[in-house]
């Protein structure tokens, strides 16, 4: 019996369920290339799975690595080719707006080649990165190498992590349930602390 998965990843079990390594690669390669999916966290859950037991972590990267780097290069390419208009026109419906856009290209010419590295671990950056390469003109084979360095990187971090959190998915789940009824004390207490400290400060204001 697989272990149900904790969180927000739960919602993506059915997918690993049913499409397994298939669901990994499409919705890495979806995200990769704009369209808002759930690539990252795809690729935690399968990890997850496979440090259970349930599939193999030498393809769940293989294919995470894959799709990565084939759907950023798929967006460098609908950047070089359609430009900004292409973008600024259709982009609103992958939630691409032309402000966003343009902010991310100033961000991406000021830092260089570098960004492509590092857009990886970056949310909204991940899924333009490729894009606006393209739109910027940077030379493919640099933007390939850069690229795939930063996919070996991010597919290495969290898959690393999520398989060996897999590994011990059990002992995990039974330390949340030692343990849960302390973690809500403690967060009933942070919340009325803040509560608490925001009424404070009303008060002084008032008598301000």
């Amino acid at each position: 019996m697989r272990p149900p998965l904790p969180g927000p990843l739960a919602d993506l079990a059915p997918l690993l369920h049913q499409y397994g390594y298939a669901a990994v690669a499409g919705l890495i390669l979806l995200e990769d290339f704009g369209v808002p999916a759930p690539g990252e966290t795809i690729l935690v859950a399968a990890a997850v799975y496979a440090g259970a037991g349930h599939l193999n972590i030498f393809f769940v990267v293989l294919v995470a690595l894959a799709a990565a780097i084939v759907g950023d290069n798929i967006g460098y390419v609908i950047g070089r080719v359609g430009g900004r208009r292409l973008i600024h026109r259709w982009g609103r419906y992958v939630l691409i707006t032309p402000e966003r856009f343009h902010a991310t290209e100033k961000f991406f010419l000021r830092h260089g080649a570098k960004i492509v590295v590092i857009a990886r671990f970056i949310e909204g950056l991940r899924q333009v990165n490729g894009l606006v390469a393209g739109t910027t003109g940077m030379p493919w084979r640099r933007f390939l190498v850069c690229n795939a360095i930063g996919a070996v990187l991010w597919v290495g971090v969290w898959a690393g992590a999520a398989y060996f959190a897999g590994k011990r998915i059990g002992a995990i789940y039974n330390m949340i349930g030692r343990y849960q009824n302390y973690a809500w004390i403690a967060l009933g207490l942070a919340v009325a602390a803040v509560v608490a400290w925001h009424l404070v400060r009303h008060l002084r204001r008032r008598k301000a």
